[in-house]
């Protein structure tokens, strides 16, 4: 059976863009224009097990994902999700593994919801943007409610229930100023795994070209080196920091995990409620709508010309400032959503972020490759040792090690 040639994660939005919250910021909620007769209208339970199906069957590796995003996806309800985890059961092959992970803003989230999450091994995005009186600047509910204490309450149960989740803080233009407190009262809470998303709203009429809630891409820089800092100082090996995270993947010549720094995209497509087709989470809109799986399978979607040119236009529409800079391997220009600027001698297609990308990155790079390095060794004296173990070397064999030296004159000793 034909799968997909590369690796994918579909945004699944089994709910659209329903929501029990009313952010300031989301860029979601405003997808419901697309369909406006059918607005409250969940993903049927037949075209939720055809989705589950072509999933499965277009997935190339042995353990399969699936990502359940809205809107909010609680909103279905946790007999939904029972059924979602009854119809992957029921398809999914011999030899084979499925994993779920939810994005939610945590306010339905209860005992018997964390149970269920615990039980299945669901993993859990909880979106959070810091202490309350960043939280609730934006975070709010339709009746304008702050929400904190109920996140935080959801935040308290999947600790306690043990269920694996990450941290989603969205960075605007007023928690951008405190980059210490909000990494230290994550910190305080035991976050295991903190994701800073930047918001970059455009806005055509602003002198700037994006909103006033946008954050500013020099304190979008400045607010990464403090946390930086921070973090080197006392929580290497304790916090884990995404984008930090990404930075040493870089270091050590692997694949940037996140999307918006790798060299192409079209790797994270959307489902709606009703099996339309994406090309991508900030892209659900007339012009880069490419099917139904209902009438064209998952698989063909995703290997379709016109998703393969969505994902390779990251590339190819790369300004030539960038690919000269120094630190392009790092950002590869970011997410082209963000590409509102022009370079220094007019080009089109800089990154609204680049400023603060290219001074964090510059920042952090020097150590980041002395981490690099010192893992790079303890790698290879771990193989050493587990070559030792299994194999007898003899003195004048080559060097487990790969250096090219005969074993005695390497690491014999170490």
């Amino acid at each position: 059976m034909a799968r997909a040639k590369r690796h994918f994660q579909v945004f699944a939005k089994p709910a659209g863009s329903i929501c029990n919250l009313d952010c300031d910021y989301c860029y979601y909620l405003n997808k419901k224009n697309l369909y406006p007769d059918e607005y409250s209208v969940p993903m049927s339970k037949d075209l939720l097990e055809e989705y589950i199906v072509q999933h499965i069957q277009a997935f190339p590796g042995s353990v399969i994902n699936f990502s359940w995003h809205g809107g909010e996806p609680t909103l279905l309800g946790l007999d939904y999700f029972r059924r979602i985890v009854a119809l992957q059961r029921k398809h999914c092959p011999p030899g084979r593994h499925i994993t779920n992970g939810i994005q939610t803003n945590g306010i339905l989230l209860d005992e018997d919801w964390c149970r269920f999450l615990a039980a299945e091994g669901i993993s859990v995005g909880l979106s959070l943007d810091g202490p309350q009186k960043l939280h609730d600047r934006h975070r709010v509910t339709r009746g304008r409610q702050p929400t904190h204490q109920k996140v935080m309450q959801a935040y308290h149960l999947l600790q306690k229930h043990h269920i694996f989740f990450d941290i989603l803080c969205v960075v605007h233009a007023h928690n951008v100023q405190y980059p210490i407190e909000i990494y230290r009262f994550f910190k305080q809470n035991k976050a295991p795994y903190i994701g800073f998303l930047p918001l970059v709203e455009p806005s055509p009429d602003s002198e700037t070209g994006v909103s006033s809630r946008s954050v500013p891409a020099d304190a979008f820089g400045n607010f990464l080196c403090a946390i930086f800092d921070e973090w080197k100082q006392f929580d290497i090996g304790k916090v884990k920091v995404q984008v930090f995270e990404e930075t040493i993947r870089t270091i050590l010549g692997q694949e940037q995990a996140l999307c918006v720094f790798r060299k192409t995209c079209g790797e994270l497509p959307v489902i709606e409620h009703n099996g339309d087709f994406y090309a991508c989470d900030h892209f659900v809109d007339a012009e880069h709508f490419l099917g139904n799986i209902q009438t064209t399978p998952l698989l063909e979607l995703l290997e379709s010309p016109a998703q393969r040119e969505f994902g390779q236009a990251k590339a190819d529409t790369l300004p030539h400032y960038c690919r000269a800079c120094e630190v392009r391997a790092m950002c590869n220009g970011e997410c082209p959503k963000n590409r509102l600027r022009h370079t220094p001698d007019g080009e089109a297609g800089l990154n609204y972020l680049c400023a603060g990308y290219k001074r964090f990155f510059n920042h952090c790079r020097p150590f980041v490759a002395k981490l690099a390095a010192l893992w790079r060794q303890k790698h290879i004296q771990s193989q050493t040792q587990s070559a030792r173990t299994t194999t007898k070397i003899g003195r004048n064999d080559p060097c487990p090690c790969g250096s090219g030296r005969k074993y005695k004159k390497c690491c014999i000793d170490k």
